[in-house]
């Protein structure tokens, strides 16, 4: 009987419950292995704790991490629905690159034509950003920002090496400002385009499992 290891999981993890409700899946794997969703509550100390926590588990020891959700936008142009790649997550205690850029990128537009994907640094905040901040944080090269990437990303690769990325739905942007987020449920169906990235993050997890060449 072989005891070599099955193929490392995949844990999505995502912050509110509207975000949970749209990744929510019936129990299957992706092409790589096993599938988690993992709703970590609000904020980088929650995301923190919650990512830590469950890689500790060993079925999930090994998971590739992805980060999703909505975010703001901070470039002039961005519009609700727009998606964003990060090429790397950023807060102040450090830089996490990303795995898999341009092939999230080349999936998101052959699951998504016609939706635009921007590519870039996406930031970490401790609050909601608002007004004149968002020009602060454009400024140092960010294209995007959220409470949750950056703390799950340090997180997971503090626990151990493994692939990691991040991909955030725009709900609010330097022209669309959000009044709350309870109003992303209608109008604009952010909730809609974060349930069909799912197949994209499938083929991520498949290709960076693979063995390199």
């Amino acid at each position: 009987m072989s005891t070599r290891p099955g193929p490392a999981p995949l844990l999505i993890a995502c912050a509110l419950g509207i975000e949970h409700l749209a990744l929510r899946m019936s129990e299957r794997g992706g092409a790589g292995g096993p599938v988690a969703v993992l709703r970590t509550g609000m904020g980088p100390r929650a995301a923190e704790r919650s990512v830590a926590r469950v890689l500790a588990d060993p079925p999930l020891a090994r998971a590739a991490v992805l980060a999703t959700g909505f975010c703001a936008g901070l470039a002039p142009g961005m519009h609700p629905g727009d998606l964003v790649v990060a090429e790397e997550t950023r807060d102040p205690r450090g830089t996490v690159p990303c795995a898999g850029t341009e092939l999230l990128v080349k999936e998101l537009a052959r699951t998504l034509p016609g939706r635009t994907v921007h590519t870039g640094p996406l930031t970490g905040s401790d609050h909601v950003v608002r007004g004149p901040e968002r020009a602060e944080l454009r400024a140092t090269g960010a294209i995007a920002v959220d409470m949750e990437s950056a703390a799950t990303l340090l997180s997971a690769v503090r626990t151990g090496a493994r692939p990691v990325a991040a991909v955030r739905v725009v709900v609010d942007a330097p022209e669309h400002e959000l009044v709350r987020i309870g109003t992303v449920r209608g109008g604009i169906s952010a909730f809609r385009v974060l349930r069909s990235v799912l197949p994209t993050f499938f083929e991520w997890h498949r290709n960076v499992l693979l063995p390199r060449r």
